[in-house]
């Protein structure tokens, strides 16, 4: 009778990814982005298990969205006293500070507990096209939906 395979955490391998985010659409590159943090595209995946490699993202100012998002879409935070509920809509957040919009995006696609918060750990955003990862030789990591 043959077992389950089952990863540790201290046996799991971790490359890094570098993702170029210009002209490609946002909930699309967050998905795959997503997929990599959590390590489902590895045949050793482990739902409990960290098994996710690292992302860097890469202009994420030059990102798209689709429809009337950037007037529409609203994100919301709040610093817990009573009538303090801030909004501000995707197109301010896009002017500034995009690396928030790919982290919120990326944030509601993986799991809402410990797990979650260790992968979001591995994601390295920015808003240019220069990072500071090239000492560990990341690779390109390509994306098939383009927004022309």
């Amino acid at each position: 009778m043959q077992k389950t395979y089952s990863a540790k955490p201290g046996e799991v391998e971790r490359k890094w990814f570098v993702v170029d985010l210009e002209n490609q659409i946002l909930g699309r590159a967050a998905s795959e982005i997503a997929k990599i943090l959590r390590g489902k595209h590895k045949p050793q995946y482990t739902p409990h298990v960290d098994t996710g490699d690292f992302v860097i993202a890469v202009n994420v100012d030059k990102v798209k969205l689709t429809g009337n998002k950037l007037e529409g879409k609203k994100y919301f935070r709040h610093s817990g006293y009573i009538g303090n509920l801030k909004s501000v809509t995707a197109g301010e957040l896009m002017e500034n500070t995009p690396d928030r919009v790919l982290f919120a995006a990326v944030r509601g696609m993986l799991p809402h507990n410990t797990l979650g918060r260790a992968q979001l750990k591995k994601l390295k955003i920015y808003a240019g096209s220069e990072h500071p990862h090239e000492a560990q030789q990341p690779a390109q990591l390509p994306l098939k939906w383009k927004k022309e």
